[in-house]
């Protein structure tokens, strides 16, 4: 890569990666802010202390919860990018709604915390969860289609599968939030969704009209 141009202003690969980790960073930090604060009377007593820590019960399993979603999400960007050799506008330009939807997480985060049964508020949160991996999806579909990634980009393009399907997962849960009460639980098992629902997305998008790809065998199992 020694040999290659340097980036036009504005398409630095580089900058790009700094500047998105600096969205997650912040964004995860403020998921920790978001939590309520014990007052002077509930930290009079270890008793008061204990009520008040387990009333917030569902604003900590929130708070984990959207933590763990939003580092698997820039965990996969970090890679991404680790084999990103140069920007396109399009690649560039999606970040904003990504980003944009990662710095708005911890608002639907607080929702569920203070009423994780409520099912506007967990499907806020799905919803904003379902865009954001769209956006990954796309930002993946545009690296593996417009040769940006080095090395195979089919590898990137049954990673954009794996990120359309759990986004569809998402999607799911909010519909059945209004159902089940308890519908947050399908947000635990989202990773099945990455492996299983990835690679069947995959396959059927290889093998159109039901026949194999030939290059089908050469993707890992999962």
């Amino acid at each position: 890569m020694s040999g290659r141009a340097r980036p036009e202003p504005g398409f630095s690969p580089e900058r790009l990666a700094f500047f998105t980790d600096a969205i997650f960073a912040i964004a995860m930090t403020l998921l920790a802010v978001e939590l309520e604060r014990p007052n002077d009377r509930e930290l009079a007593s270890a008793h008061a202390l204990g009520n008040f820590l387990v009333d917030q019960r569902g604003s900590y399993l929130a708070f984990a919860l959207a933590f763990i979603l939003l580092w698997s999400v820039w965990r996969r960007h970090h890679k991404l990018m680790d084999r990103i050799g140069e920007l396109s506008k399009a690649f560039t330009a999606w970040h904003a709604p990504l980003l944009l939807l990662v710095a708005f997480l911890p608002f639907p985060t607080a929702l569920i915390g203070a009423s994780i049964s409520n099912p506007l508020a967990q499907t806020l949160f799905a919803g904003t969860m379902a865009a954001m991996v769209f956006c990954e999806a796309v930002i993946k579909e545009i690296a593996s289609s417009t040769g940006l990634v080095t090395g195979d980009p089919a590898k990137t393009h049954r990673h954009a599968g794996s990120s359309w399907a759990v986004g569809l997962w998402f999607v799911l849960s909010a519909g059945v939030a209004w159902l089940f009460s308890d519908a947050f639980v399908l947000w635990f098992v989202a990773p099945l969704a990455a492996t299983y629902g990835g690679a069947l997305l995959s396959r059927l998008r290889t093998s159109p009209a039901g026949h194999l790809d030939p290059h089908d065998g050469d993707a890992p199992r999962t």
